[in-house]
């Protein structure tokens, strides 16, 4: 019929499918081949992002190679210089060794004397009973079995009571009365420890401010959490110039590292959250043999465009430590050297050898021998000057470095493009310059591991908490971390800091400020008694 449309599929194989030559079946059966390794790149992609996710949720996060490969999480590498054991305090020990289970000198000893049961027959020195049970006789003593329990006693609150007597001269009637003592809040209830005991268990032992108001409660301290929250705004304005000049002590380094992590901040009038970030920006050259004291820096915004690193950074002109995004591009532009991060550039290759089954001859677990390589050069000289870490690196990891570069070279045509491998490969090539500017510069570290357990306590605490109540709670934060975490790069007790900054903060003169930062406060107790 004229006009009529056959709606009626023609079967694959009806002949007018059928390929009537070589060549067209040839390229039949090209497209078949290419839609099937379109189709199994495609399935590898989505195994290596379902292999991604359960290890995000349930895997343990240490990217320990399987053949000996150190982790890039090891103490060794992460940590910088490993502090050395104080006194009285146990080590781990080595397998099959005897545990040292004396507990540290430093806590006071409560001693209980346990007498066995005697008689009144004869008395000691001080009157009392020592008589033998069995015969009558004297009993002297001989020796004693001395054994230790670790006993915990609650912290409890204190009333502090100022008394100021007025005294009035009976001659003349002058009234002497001495001046009210400082408070870190003018007239207001808590005292220096209880204000660093708030910030601490918020900040750093990451209890929100609801949870400390019922532990106090069971102490029969009421305390509303409302009333915390603004001792903590008032804490954020006392320390407000200290921060100041933590900052200016950051950026007036030749090195910072740099990061950020995201922060669910609640939206007022939205009844929803968003995403804020926390930025880190720390200073801590100890693996380059320097002696100038760690901080760390930390910085809020609502969101992540670089306008906000941008502006933290503006006068730094020195060496920057970070990660690939595209935020820090500007900051190289203008002048600051861009030093990229091998643990970044790692992180593909070893979710693809996670993918793979951890084949050991897979090419992810080559990528991690040869990256294995260049960490245990730094391990080997860590804490070193930049000068001997510059001719080691360059007699050491300059070869290794480009043998890799030719390797990952020679792997670029023959891997799909769209693939992940392909990613992995691209990631390191691209960076290349910023990935090896470290070999010929000492005071650039292998990565950006500094900032990125300068950020692991954020992490906790994102944990124990559903979100930050506002834009200046999250500026608050950034404040309080700021202390805690760089009084804990210098040993520090973040709480004995902090009692001590509230308690001279708010008469301190503003011209001397730098003498409340973590180093400067930690020094006085040396400094006394060397005077005395």
């Amino acid at each position: 019929m004229a006009g009529k449309v056959d709606l009626v599929p023609t079967p694959s194989n009806h002949p007018e499918n059928t390929p009537h030559s070589v060549d067209t079946l040839l390229r039949v059966v090209q497209a078949r081949d290419a839609e099937v390794t379109l189709l199994k790149l495609m399935v590898h992609k989505l195994k290596l992002q379902l292999a991604r996710r359960n290890r995000a949720q349930f895997g343990a996060s240490s990217e320990r190679f399987e053949d000996g490969q150190i982790s890039l999480i090891e103490t060794v590498l992460l940590d910088g210089i490993p502090p050395s054991p104080q006194p009285g305090t146990p080590v781990s020990p080595a397998a099959n060794t005897e545990i040292d289970r004396s507990l540290p000198a430093h806590l006071p000893r409560d001693e209980q004397v346990h007498k066995p049961e005697t008689t009144a027959a004869h008395h000691d020195a001080a009157g009392q009973a020592c008589g033998c049970t069995a015969c009558g006789g004297r009993l002297r003593r001989i020796g004693a079995d001395v054994s230790e329990q670790l006993e915990y006693v609650p912290s409890h609150f204190l009333v502090v009571r100022h008394v100021r007597p007025k005294l009035a001269c009976v001659k003349c009637q002058s009234i002497f009365q001495a001046e009210a003592p400082s408070r870190p809040i003018a007239r207001g209830l808590p005292g220096p420890g209880l204000m660093a005991h708030v910030m601490v268990s918020k900040y750093c032992d990451h209890l929100p401010l609801y949870r400390q108001s019922r532990i106090y409660a069971r102490d029969g301290v009421q305390i509303d959490r409302s009333t915390m929250a603004g001792w903590v705004a008032r804490g954020d304005e006392l320390i407000d110039p200290l921060l100041a000049a933590l900052g200016r002590y950051v950026l007036a380094a030749e090195k910072v590292h740099a990061d950020d992590t995201p922060v669910k901040v609640l939206e007022p009038g939205a009844g929803k959250t968003k995403t804020g970030r926390l930025w880190v920006y720390v200073r801590d050259d100890r693996p380059a043999g320097n002696s100038a004291p760690a901080a760390a820096w930390y910085q809020y915004s609502p969101d992540r465009k670089g306008v906000h690193p941008q502006a933290h950074l503006a006068k730094f002109r020195g060496i920057l430590q970070a990660d690939a995004y595209g935020g820090w591009n500007k900051l190289y532009d203008r002048g600051v050297v861009e030093a990229a991060c091998w643990a970044h550039a790692r992180r593909p290759w070893w979710d693809l050898y996670q993918s793979t089954g951890r084949a050991p001859d897979s090419l992810a677990a080559q990528a991690l021998r040869r990256i294995k390589a260049l960490y245990e050069i730094e391990a080997e000289i860590r804490g070193q000057p930049p000068d001997i870490r510059r001719e080691q690196r360059r007699a050491r990891a300059g070869p290794l470095l480009e043998d890799m570069h030719n390797w990952l070279s020679g792997l670029v045509g023959r891997v799909s493009a769209k693939s992940e491998l392909a990613q992995a490969i691209g990631y390191s090539l691209v960076r290349w310059t910023a990935l090896t500017r470290y070999v010929d510069d000492g005071r650039i570290e292998i990565d950006n591991s500094a900032a990125e357990r300068a950020l692991r306590g954020v992490a906790l605490g994102r944990n124990n908490y559903l979100f930050m109540g506002s834009d200046a709670g999250g500026e608050r934060a950034a404040a309080m971390y700021s202390l805690v975490e760089t009084a804990k790069l210098n040993g520090l007790d973040p709480e004995a800091y902090l009692r001590e900054v509230f308690d001279r903060i708010a008469d301190h003169p503003i011209n001397r400020i730098e003498e409340l930062l973590p180093w400067n406060i930690g020094r006085e107790p040396e400094a006394q008694k060397l005077a005395a």
